[in-house]
């Protein structure tokens, strides 16, 4: 028998609970002013799953949606909080915050949007001044800087 691995994660409280199938598409760091305001964070860690592979198991009723812009539509839980996850549209992609699966074995392989950066990350990863161009950014890579 060949079982997909599946990883559970909630929100802060656990009244809103998921799961994520199979392997993300990418996993990486965000430094970009939007991720670093909603996350009340110097930087995000995410993951990128295809839509199809998360499944809301409790809760979804509690999920509240926040548009600041039409690439991004960030995801809480409305009882404590808890940020789950942003789904961006344009790109057919889901972030899931690393933190909300915490038995997921997180291995980030790239910054995104490091010319913004408040913390330099001095990793080996690559480093990207936007997003990859196959995204729709520049693919424009950067140094590691102090």
């Amino acid at each position: 028998m060949n079982e997909e691995k599946s990883w559970d994660g909630c929100c802060f409280c656990g009244a809103v609970q998921l799961t994520v199938k199979g392997n993300p598409e990418a996993m990486g760091y965000c430094h970009c002013d939007s991720c670093r305001h909603w996350s009340a964070s110097p930087v995000n860690a995410f993951s990128l799953w295809k839509p199809e592979a998360i499944t809301i198991q409790q809760g979804e009723a509690n999920i509240g949606t926040y548009n600041k812009t039409p690439e991004s539509c960030r995801k809480w839980c409305k009882i404590c909080g808890g940020h789950l996850m942003t789904e961006h549209p344009s790109i057919g992609l889901t972030d899931v915050y690393a933190a909300v699966i915490p038995g997921f074995s997180y291995q980030a392989g790239v910054h995104v949007h490091y010319q913004e950066s408040v913390l330099p990350v001095h990793d080996g990863l690559p480093k990207l001044k936007d997003i990859p161009a196959e995204m729709g950014g520049t693919g424009i890579y950067m140094a590691e800087y102090s």
